[in-house]
This record gives structure tokens, sequence and C-alpha cells, in this order.
């Protein structure tokens, strides 16, 4: 049952349903949501917001504090431990980018590696695996943004190999702000680096194909998940969430997903997780038949798809982990400015790093310049996200890499 309630009534366990307002005026991704996190009060107090509306039918209600979270909420939040990330020295975006890409080559080495092996008929030798989670780990310690915005970046050739390594370095940060244990956090890491080994196993013809699939390939594609469990299960040291990861990485919340079509109840935390990871990577990713979507334009549609498709849980703090305008994003800010979103502000999703460098009031190119929206004395924020192909500019991300311009912006 629909309820308004004012601001200061609201606790955790109760179910969003309106906030009165759009959600790009508020500190969250979108208006309805189930409320896990008290610092999301905090910032809900803070936003200026009065009076919001609760769903009594799928969160606690003001007169019965004693109540449940909805079952995939608690069955969700029950696995929830606590971690924190590594304590090492934070680094600019410039200082970690030089060491991510040394760690996405050894990662691509290391997957194409396995991948080559289970072509041959070999099982997969994951030994590795481990190391590689824990540079990726202390890698986005270091700068939540480098490792994964530079894993978006794929040529055809190697996205089969470094979609594995973005899924790693999204799961590790989804678990972290999930508030898994250390153990989990690294369980995850691993999954996310091992979860499409069916891969190996299709038909290169398939799988590299440059065009659109037909319903037989697609039915051929499909067979990845359960490909991927049975060799991941003849491997030694391969851990129950990377099995589990692997087989059900593709489920969705309304049972239409593969290979069982299991309803939201029936599908473990951690594959949760994979699906919503696995989804991000391949839609911001370009592929020979289709252009990858902007990230912040990807967040909006994978909202839209939220409810039957991602834990509503697991996607809120996806969201928040990445931001919803995550780095690499074209905005346009209410003064006319177009930038470039370069890094995040924990305390706001809304009001994020922005390296500005074109004005549509004169439309004409501008001297590439930071602006922290959340700085006090700072009046301008974000109006819209852009396409980049509306305003045919060809590179913007060399802008979040702290490089200059290029020719095409």
């Amino acid at each position: 049952m629909r309820k308004q309630i004012d601001v200061d009534g609201v606790v955790v366990g109760m179910y969003l349903e309106d906030l009165g307002a759009s959600w790009i005026n508020t500190p969250f991704w979108r208006k309805s949501f189930l409320l896990t996190d008290p610092k999301d009060i905090a910032l809900l107090k803070a936003s200026g917001i009065l009076e919001i509306w609760i769903d009594t039918a799928k969160g606690l209600d003001v007169a019965t504090p004693q109540a449940s979270f909805s079952d995939t909420a608690a069955a969700t939040l029950d696995e929830i431990g606590q971690s924190r990330a590594p304590d090492l020295p934070p680094a600019s975006m410039a200082e970690e980018l030089s060491r991510a890409t040394l760690i996405c080559a050894r990662s691509k080495q290391a997957v194409t590696s396995m991948f080559q092996e289970a072509r041959m008929g070999n099982t997969v030798d994951s030994s590795a695996a481990g190391q590689l989670v824990q540079d990726i780990s202390d890698s986005l310690a270091r700068n939540s943004s480098a490792l994964i915005s530079l894993a978006r970046l794929k040529t055809v050739d190697d996205y089969t190999y470094m979609h594995s390594v973005a899924v790693c370095a999204m799961m590790i940060a989804l678990a972290r702000q999930l508030g898994l244990d250390d153990a989990s956090v690294r369980a995850a890491g691993e999954a996310g680096l091992l979860h499409d080994m069916g891969k190996a196993l299709l038909p290169m013809s398939v799988l590299n194909k440059p065009d659109k699939l037909t319903a037989e390939e697609f039915a051929i594609v499909r067979q990845h998940p359960a490909l991927g469990h049975a060799l991941l299960g003849k491997s030694a040291g391969v851990g129950e969430i990377t099995l589990d990861v692997c087989l059900h990485h593709h489920e969705k919340m309304d049972g239409s997903g593969y290979p069982k079509g299991l309803p939201g109840a029936e599908i473990s935390l951690f594959a949760k997780m994979g699906a919503v990871c696995d989804v991000y990577d391949a839609i911001t990713s370009n592929r020979p038949y289709k252009t990858g979507w902007d990230p912040a334009e990807s967040m909006r549609r994978m909202g839209q798809w939220a409810d039957g498709h991602f834990d509503p849980v697991v996607f809120q703090a996806f969201a928040r982990s990445l931001g919803i305008y995550p780095v690499g994003s074209l905005v346009r800010l209410t003064s006319g400015l177009l930038g470039v979103v370069t890094q995040q502000n924990a305390s706001t999703l809304t009001m994020p790093v922005v390296k500005v460098f074109y004005t549509t009031k004169t439309r004409e190119h501008i001297t590439p310049a930071a602006l922290d929206l959340s700085e006090r004395g700072c009046r301008d924020r974000i109006a819209a996200r852009e396409d980049p192909a509306k305003w045919k500019f060809t590179d913007l991300d060399a802008l979040w890499m702290g490089e200059s311009a290029p020719g095409g912006i």
C-alpha cells in the first residue's frame, strides 16, 4: 500500500516508492528502491526533499517497525558481511592507469592461455587467477575507476578475454559495495574472471561472427554456461561460487533467463551480481555489429530493465559502485557546457567531477577543464546525459584518460 510520510520518518527497510522529484535531482539513481543503507537516509535528508511515498507491501511500514524486508532483499542481506578495500594509498586516474594497463595486459594473457588450453581439450589451470584477482583488487583500492574504465575499451579481437577482466573488476567493486567479507570479495573476483570459460568450447565461427547471430547460432551460444560449468568442474582449485556464477549468470529475476529459467528466489547473490556486471560490460563495449552505449545511457537502460532482469538491491549497489554517470559518460550541464565524467564523488551520485570541453551556446570547443560539481560554490549541475554520436565526438576516452582532446573532439 502506498503511504506518504515525512522524510524524518524514513528508516532502513522501507521501500521508497516515489521521491516526488526526478531521480536526476535526487541523490539516487532512480525514484523507487528498497532502502538498505543508512547512508542513503542521510543523503535523502540532505537533498531537501520533505515528503516521500513508501510502499508498505514491499518494505517496512512506519507503524510496524518489527516488519521484515521483502523475501528477496532479506535473502540478499542475510548473505552480506563486512569488508573494506585494502589499506593502500590512493592514486589519481593518471597514476593508476599506467599500473592498470599492465594488470589488464597480464590478465588478458592469462585468460587467453586458459581459453587456448580449453580449446585443446585440457582442463583449466586456474592457479594464476588468485594473483590476478589480488592485483585487480589492489588497483581498485588505489583508484576505483581506472581499471574498470580501461577494461571497457576493447578491440574486436580481444573482447572475449577483456570482458572476463572487466567483469572480474566490477564483481570486486560490487562485492565491496554490498559489504561482503574479504573471502567473498575474492571469490566474486575469481567468478568474474572465469564466468565465460564455456565460450572457449563454442565454434569460433559463431563466437567471432561479425554480424548478428541467427536463432540457431544464438541457441549454440546459450550452451556456454553449462559447457563452462562442466569444464571448470573438472579443474582443480575452482570454488563453488565460481561454478555457480558460471552456470547461472544469464538467469533473470522473472525466470526468463537461461539455462534453467530460475526465478529470483532460486538465484544466488553471486549469480545476481554476475548478471549485472556481465550485461553492463556487454552493452558498453563496441562489438563488430554495434557500437557500445555510453556508460550513463547503459546505466539508465539497465535501470529500466531492473524489475524483471536484475535483483533491485544488487543493481542499486552496482549503480553506487560505478555511479549513475560512470567515468566516460558524456553529460550536458545546466550552463550549457558539455563534459566527460572523470571521477565519482562518494557523497553524491549526481555530482561527479566532469572535464568540460565544449559549449553548446556557441557550438565551439573550449580548453578542457575539470569541474567538481560537489564543491561548495559550484552552481552547475548535470542537466542530461548526451549521445556522443549526436555531437560527432569521435574519441571521448582521451579526456577521462587525462590526455589532450584529440582531433575528433
